[in-house]
């Protein structure tokens, strides 16, 4: 059984291999006393980095070819390169940006679905440099722009900003001083 899969029982089996997923079902007697087929998903993990070029903060137009518009994003994506997953992130903000750092600090995991079984990994690059143009695979359009703190945190209600994992972070601490601070503090280390 794959590493992801903690959360089934011994008696699942593998019924597609996907590309991107993989689909696992089982047996399971359910409250009624009637058996039932379960099944989830599992995918490759993913990381996201929110990096940190002096006083801004590296946000993505990102286009790819399944999405019906540009969207907002941070540098990331699957981690299925077989490396760490902070290997995994050097990785892809470098692809994405052409930037690197020396700086990282894991700030937070989100497994946003109990049927489809990942982990994103949320990351933090302070103190990036640009050291090489992007290496952008063949279905992603990107531009790389920089934004200031507060332009950050006003993406928490933009509609085209994909990263709902952090959002609600970003809306609280444009709602509470504290929260703005520590967020603040985070990212810029002061």
């Amino acid at each position: 059984m794959p590493k992801n899969s903690k959360k089934f029982p011994p008696s699942a089996k593998r019924v597609f291999k996907g590309v991107l997923f993989d689909i696992w079902q089982w047996k399971q007697k359910i409250y009624n006393g009637r058996v039932e087929t379960f099944e989830r998903v599992i995918r490759s993990d993913s990381v996201q980095v929110i990096a940190v070029v002096g006083k801004r903060i590296i946000i993505q137009e990102q286009l790819q070819p399944s999405w019906p518009k540009a969207m907002l994003t941070f540098p990331g994506g699957r981690a299925d390169e077989g490396g760490s997953i902070l290997e995994e992130a050097k990785r892809e903000l470098l692809e994405e940006t052409g930037y690197v750092s020396d700086d990282w600090a894991l700030w937070k995991t989100v497994k946003p679905s109990m049927t489809v079984i990942f982990t994103i990994y949320i990351f933090v690059a302070r103190n990036c440099r640009k050291v090489a143009r992007p290496q952008l695979d063949g279905g992603e359009k990107i531009k790389n722009k920089l934004a200031s703190f507060d332009k950050f945190l006003l993406l928490s209600e933009n509609p085209r900003f994909r990263e709902s994992e952090v959002a609600a972070e970003m809306l609280r601490a444009r709602l509470n001083k504290r929260n703005k601070t520590r967020l603040h503090k985070l990212l810029f280390k002061k």
